[in-house]
């Protein structure tokens, strides 16, 4: 898996809540989802992001609530990958779930402004910024497998389970 676009840098505990607001809850649509993403965190985010743009988060990204509204709204406005210092459990496996990349990096966030283009190769384990390379957290094979078939249900169609 490789990404490369521009971030947009969020920081520490960016919750479900600031990722897709409760109040649009009620839409399953995912591109309807998307045009409120980010919505309380960066009101301008749905209406400027780019197809292969990458969230950059702090501490603990996608704290707080269970939904899988969250990765699936990031994954319908066409952020290619997410990388943070560290992820809300929860949110980590409903992103593999959803079939959402995600990285853990404990250096990306200082080292990055936003806007900047960096590069993630999962493949090799590191982060090009510039001239640096920084290395990320290898991502469970098993987990790779159900970002490459698209989530947990195109897996599961997939192996015919």
């Amino acid at each position: 898996m490789k990404f490369k676009g521009k971030i947009w840098k969020f920081g520490d505990n960016i919750d479900t809540d600031a990722i897709i607001p409760a109040r649009y809850l009620n839409i399953w649509d995912p591109q309807g989802l998307a045009a409120h993403c980010m919505e309380d965190a960066s009101p301008e985010f749905a209406k400027l992001v780019k197809p292969g743009d990458i969230i950059v988060g702090g501490e603990n990204f996608g704290c707080g609530s269970s939904r899988e509204h969250a990765p699936i709204a990031i994954k319908a406005a066409g952020v290619a990958c997410v990388v943070a210092r560290s992820f809300a459990r929860i949110f980590y496996r409903n992103s593999f779930n959803m079939g959402l990349p995600i990285f853990e990096s404990r250096e990306l966030w200082e080292k990055v402004q936003e806007g900047e283009e960096i590069e993630v190769d999962a493949d090799a384990g590191f982060i090009r910024t510039g001239a640096a390379l920084l290395p990320i957290q290898q991502v469970p094979p098993f987990m790779q497998e159900l970002i490459a078939d698209g989530g947990l249900m195109n897996h599961i169609a997939r192996k015919g389970l």
